[in-house]
């Protein structure tokens, strides 16, 4: 029996153990809240997706629990010292998702959408003159699985790509970039910066007043990463300024996103609500049901987040 231990809407939760008991026929998967006291005493594993943490330590017994999505800092934040093994979700289907997300809006950025569309309210019927793809520089900040294959899909098309990260990466066809000196050259040559970093204690605020302003005038950004990494008063500071021309942005820092907030009403803002890459319950079930069919049979649990780095 696995619990399925989580603070999403019912009928969301209801869709997903019913996916997940078809991946896994041989298993039992409820609701935590249906529960008995004595079956609490007995998991060993649990599926969550954005679990009460008062519910996880309710499971003396547990040794690892499995995520339903990518991102795990919340867990993390608010369990300091989990008695167990976090599993984030890796599922090459999400990081072709994602990459097919940054490949749109960055042609969107590229082809100069916000531009014609503001041209567009106003009437003005003016061609603008086009660059082209090898003479776009590209800046893809985190290079895990989801940003590995975004700046390898970028490369593709045509662009030029660098990529940064904390620790040296090699990517064929793709200039990397690691350490504070690789971040300030890479912010310099970025007409397009992408974030697609996790969030952790360092990456928290990165982008801020001092690091955005090291890009280009005229530069622009898409953050499909989290929130918090952007210092929300000072990006905007930046497009009033005009030294970021225009910003896509699918994660913030509170959502829904508030619907008093400045980024609503900004022409120089595109909001998304966060659609970048949707988790999608089959793949994610097929993956979350083999690693826990392997962990029956041998005892071995999946690799686990780092609770110093934080994924």
């Amino acid at each position: 029996m696995i619990p399925f231990v989580s603070r999403i809407d019912p009928l969301e939760q209801d869709a997903w153990i019913k996916t997940l008991s078809v991946a896994m026929p041989d298993e039992v998967i409820l609701p935590f809240s249906d529960l008995t006291a004595a079956q609490k005493q007995l998991c060993d594993v649990a599926i969550v997706a954005n679990p009460d943490p008062q519910d996880l330590l309710a499971l003396p017994a547990l040794k690892w629990v499995h995520s339903m999505w990518a991102g795990v800092e919340r867990m993390m934040n608010e369990l300091s010292s989990p008695p167990f093994s976090i599993v984030r979700l890796i599922d090459p289907d999400l990081a072709k998702t994602m990459s097919e997300a940054v490949l749109a809006w960055t042609l969107f950025l590229h082809r100069d959408m916000p531009a014609y569309a503001k041209q567009q309210a106003r009437q003005s019927w003016l061609q603008r003159p086009m660059v082209r793809a090898q003479d776009r520089r590209i800046g893809v900040l985190g290079l895990g699985e989801l940003g590995k294959v975004s700046a390898q899909r970028l490369a593709q098309n045509g662009f030029s790509v660098s990529g940064w990260s904390r620790s040296a990466k090699k990517i064929d066809g793709i200039t990397c970039f690691h350490g504070d000196d690789g971040l300030t050259a890479l912010l310099g040559q970025s007409d397009i910066l992408v974030c697609l970093l996790p969030l952790t204690m360092e990456t928290k605020g990165l982008l801020n007043q001092q690091t955005l302003s090291r890009l280009p005038e005229g530069a622009r950004l898409i953050n499909f990463a989290r929130g918090p990494i952007i210092d929300d008063d000072a990006l905007l500071v930046m497009l009033d300024e005009n030294h970021i021309d225009h910003a896509v942005l699918d994660v913030f820092m509170q959502e829904p996103l508030p619907v008093n907030h400045p980024y609503w009403q900004n022409a120089s803002v595109t909001v998304l609500p966060h659609i970048s890459a949707p988790t999608h319950p089959v793949s994610a079930s097929g993956i979350v049901a083999s690693n826990i069919k392997n962990f029956r049979l041998t005892g071995d649990i999946p690799p686990a987040v780092d609770p110093v780095r934080g994924y």
